[in-house]
């Protein structure tokens, strides 16, 4: 296939899938699987960042969305009065201790030599200023969880509107980033994926555990919209009068709105995040970076700080999942840590890169959305031809009920297969990087 056409085509043939799904189940449906596409082709944007410009194997992507997630619950829930009265105190003290600390730290680092006795005596600082910071802390925590645990039991938020928590999610994540790179970077590619992966368990077990937080695994619920509610369109004179003149039912009106409008939002993003991951994927920084990832020594030998463009890249990649993250939580209105899993936060979005083409932002795009659309739909598919398969067997048969029960979990295969075919017969992906690898 010619290269020119072939990406238009694929999100052509992408375009038809997803009406197809529109005209055969319904489009409330589809416009569901169309957002939920949005948000992972941003998240395979940022990823794509990491990997496919600078060759950075991040398997911590499940942090950085769970951290997005968290921001948008810190931006738009109400603050808890209660709460802040009994531990405004202790948490005080834990600040300014907290503070203190490391104003201490810092101070003494840099009159001591680098070597041996300062790291000792960093590390025994460290865990001084750990022990002064729990004696704040630990008390703070136990009165704000013990405050209406029910229904609150946590700090709250800023009461924001949660569309500033996109942004804010990014800022978090990056800041998240920058921690990780200047503990991570440097390491050969095998370690480095090993670290993420620890400090992503790490962060999550943090925010299932730190109730005072985000409620930990009690979640939250009923965020805020950036959108309106069914229920105000349909008491609304107006969008009824609008939706009966064009012959549609008011209730299911609603519903295709308010995904529209989030479709609105998401598409938008992912525009401005495009244009931009364009502009710098073609920039002399951009072919620095893929210099880099090509090859690193002579890059370096050439004079290129390649730790410090590994460490932008890193934090802007991130930052883009975070962001997506917390479009992510808007989405679904809740924030659920417990259901977070590498599978659909990590392993997911390496196959879009992968499928899509990595080192190509269309590709990465086109991957997000045809990835998602195949791990949607093959779950129904897949029941439908067991279904069809197992006909002969009789309604009675225990294997034929086997079958049918076990057909939701073929598509774990089915992304399997289509990851093997993609390798095997297209291996830079479905829109490959024109500049090679």
């Amino acid at each position: 296939m010619n290269q020119a056409l072939r990406g238009p085509i694929l999100f052509a043939i992408m375009g038809g899938l997803l009406m197809l799904v529109g005209f055969g189940q319904s489009w409330s449906v589809a416009l569901s699987i169309l957002n939920l596409c949005l948000i992972s082709s941003i998240m395979a944007l940022g990823l794509n960042m990491q990997w496919g410009y600078a060759g950075l194997f991040n398997v911590g992507v499940m942090s950085f969305t769970a951290l997005g997630g968290v921001a948008a619950v810190l931006v738009s829930k109400p603050p808890v009065p209660e709460a802040w009265e009994v531990a405004w105190i202790d948490l005080l003290g834990t600040v300014v201790t907290l503070i203190a600390a490391i104003g201490i730290i810092v101070r003494v680092r840099r009159r001591l030599v680098p070597g041996g006795l300062r790291m000792i005596v960093t590390a025994v600082l460290i865990l001084v200023g750990y022990g002064a910071v729990r004696i704040f802390f630990d008390p703070a925590v136990e009165a704000i969880e013990e405050t209406n645990p029910a229904k609150s039991g946590y700090l709250g938020g800023l009461n924001l509107p949660i569309i500033l928590a996109w942004p804010i999610g990014g800022l978090v994540a990056a800041g998240a980033a920058w921690m990780i790179a200047k503990v991570a970077l440097g390491l050969r590619a095998d370690y480095l994926a090993i670290a993420t992966l620890g400090i992503s368990e790490i962060v999550l077990a943090i925010l299932k555990n730190e109730d005072w937080l985000a409620r930990g695994v009690k979640n939250v619920t009923g965020l805020d919209r950036p959108v309106p509610y069914e229920v105000d369109l349909q008491e609304s004179a107006r969008f009824r009068e609008f939706v009966s003149g064009m012959g549609m039912d008011v209730l299911d009106a609603s519903t295709i709105f308010v995904k529209l409008c989030y479709a609105s939002l998401f598409l938008a993003v992912l525009v401005i995040v495009m244009v931009l991951a364009q502009k710098a994927l073609h920039s002399p920084w951009g072919r620095m970076m893929r210099a880099i990832r090509d090859n690193e020594a002579a890059a370096a030998a050439m004079g290129k700080n390649v730790t410090r463009r590994h460490l932008e890249i890193f934090v802007i990649g991130a930052a883009v999942v975070g962001m997506a993250g917390a479009m992510l939580t808007t989405l679904d209105g809740q924030f659920t840590p417990g259901s977070y899993q590498p599978l659909r936060f990590t392993f997911l979005i390496w196959v879009m890169v992968i499928v899509g083409g990595s080192g190509n932002n269309w590709g990465a795009v086109l991957g997000g959305f045809f990835v998602w659309f195949i791990w949607v739909e093959a779950e129904p598919a897949g029941l439908w031809l067991m279904e069809v398969l197992t006909s002969v067997l009789g309604d009675e048969s225990a294997l034929r009920e086997h079958l049918i029960a076990s057909a939701p979990y073929m598509r774990v295969c089915v992304m399997g297969l289509i990851l093997l075919l993609v390798l095997r017969f297209s291996p830079r992906g479905l829109i490959p990087d024109r500049m090679g690898r």
